[in-house]
């Protein structure tokens, strides 16, 4: 939940940094047939377009800092990084959580940011949020199912564009060639291959059915014949598996009882920020119709 939130505000946070550094420049952006758009122009549509709302999170980043600071609550690098990693690990790792900052127009370091006023709102509502053991038993019997583990399977995997590529591959893996360097060397998946054809873990439904219906049927070590999907031709070879277990609330108390936090501290933090503003002298000659 925490992510999509962080991506959510980096998002508009980014808008923010353009818009600020678009402010009062006059030099053209884009010209069509000779006619110059401006960068006021484009400034005065996007301002027209999330302006408000920018604004809006800016000054509510602003209350969170100075209430943090009444607080003497600070946030460390260590806290960051904690936060980070948690993410990274969601995402698949750290280049995969590059990629879906960038897509957000994002970096690391602007998430960075938001992290740290994510944490600031948990410690200065976060001590009055109770989360009880009745709450945890009844998410526990309405999810159940949802929070099991199903069955997954870990296997790197060589992609050819034919089928002989994929043969070849098979010659020298029977004759004891190592399989991540041959992923290195012949593999068109690019994204893998560097990694030695690794692909991690995953369930049913997330791979092309071909490519599923093999791994699943094989066991660990073993390597596939090759596989024709639409994606070319697989040879797999599966490291690991975790077979399907249903929840038990022991197992699953941890991560309820974040996921309730997390939802409670949302909806508290509405609230918080509603009795803040009030209490606080802002001008906003944005919402009052200045420039």
């Amino acid at each position: 939940m925490k992510k999509a939130i962080y991506i959510a505000i980096g998002v508009i946070a980014a808008s923010a940094i353009f818009l600020l550094m678009s402010f009062g420049q006059n030099n053209g952006v884009a010209s069509v047939n000779g006619k110059e758009i401006s960068k006021d122009e484009l400034y005065a549509q996007m301002l027209k377009t999330n302006g408000t709302e920018t604004l809006d999170l800016m000054i509510s980043e602003e209350i969170v800092r100075q209430e943090a600071e009444k607080e003497d609550i600070t946030v460390s690098d260590e806290e960051i990084e904690a936060e980070i990693a948690v993410y990274e690990e969601q995402y698949g790792g750290a280049e995969e959580l590059d990629s879906a900052l960038a897509a957000s127009g994002m970096t690391v370091e602007s998430l960075k940011e938001e992290v740290q006023t994510y944490v600031k709102i948990e410690k200065l509502i976060g001590p009055g949020i109770e989360i009880t053991d009745e709450q945890i038993q009844t998410y526990f019997d309405e999810n159940k199912e949802s929070l099991g583990q199903s069955e997954q399977v870990e296997a790197s995997h060589i992609l050819t564009a034919t089928k002989e590529e994929a043969e070849e591959v098979q010659a020298k893996l029977a004759e004891g060639g190592d399989f991540a360097e041959l992923a290195k060397e012949y593999s068109t998946d690019t994204a893998s291959a560097e990694n030695g054809g690794e692909l991690g873990a995953f369930g049913a439904g997330e791979m092309a059915p071909a490519f599923e219906e093999a791994a699943f049927a094989m066991k660990v070590d073993d390597i596939s014949k090759p596989v024709e999907t639409e994606f070319g031709f697989h040879i797999i070879k599966v490291t690991g598996k975790t077979e399907a277990a249903a929840a038990t609330l022991e197992n699953s108390k941890e991560e309820i009882k974040e996921l309730l936090f997390e939802e409670q501290l949302n909806s508290e933090y509405t609230t918080w920020l509603s009795k803040k503003q009030a209490s606080y002298d802002i001008e906003n000659t944005l919402s009052e119709g200045g420039n």
